[in-house]
């Protein structure tokens, strides 16, 4: 249920800060469902970078693509570390729904090192008040490592120049250990230009 009320709150966020014609980031494709969401957001002069290193993640992103007849997505198969690889111009948002593939191999999880990666080289790009959504699934022992290791990372960054809100982990974290699904929430806005 707490799951349920997390993830319109990060639709809400996404929703508050995308305009019509806007460039964002999916950064963990899955079964194309934040893909699909975003791809309505931006409209068809917006562009939706959608990333995942799983074929079957592409696979499935791209029916969602054609049941719906979206044309704005560029569809990477490439881990979202190397979104700045990809990407050449200021997004607004971005969202991240780390953990392994829903009815998926549990084995492919994301990993911090490369979802550090991945904010480091997108903040850069990230606008001025553009936000960034972290859902982490910190049921499995993968999951917590990357969890721990983000909360690290996010705690040194500049809060000059951004905020993190957090203010939902601990009560997910601790509402769903007893019920086996364990989930932090973070958002990340960008308050100031990169340089300067």
């Amino acid at each position: 249920m707490i799951l349920k009320q997390m993830l319109p709150y990060s639709k809400f966020l996404l929703e508050l800060t995308i305009n019509p014609g806007d460039a964002v980031v999916d950064a963990t494709a899955g079964n194309g469902n934040d893909t699909v969401f975003l791809s309505n957001l931006v409209g068809e002069t917006g562009t939706v970078y959608s990333f995942d290193i799983q074929q079957e993640a592409i696979e499935n992103t791209q029916q969602m693509l054609d049941k719906h007849t979206i044309n704005n997505v560029k569809l990477i198969h490439c881990g979202h570390q190397h979104l700045n690889n990809y990407i050449n111009q200021t997004v607004s948002a971005a969202i991240f729904n780390l953990g392994y593939l829903p009815n998926g191999n549990h084995t492919i999880t994301t990993k911090a090192d490369t979802t550090i990666t991945a904010i480091q080289n997108l903040l850069p790009l990230l606008k001025v008040k553009g936000i960034i959504v972290l859902i982490i699934y910190h049921g499995h022992d993968t999951g917590k490592l990357e969890r721990d290791a983000l909360l690290d990372y996010l705690s040194l960054l500049d809060q000059n120049r951004c905020s993190v809100d957090d203010t939902h982990t601990f009560l997910f974290s601790h509402l769903h250990s007893s019920l086996g699904r364990v989930c932090s929430y973070f958002s990340l806005t960008w308050e100031t230009p990169i340089s300067g």
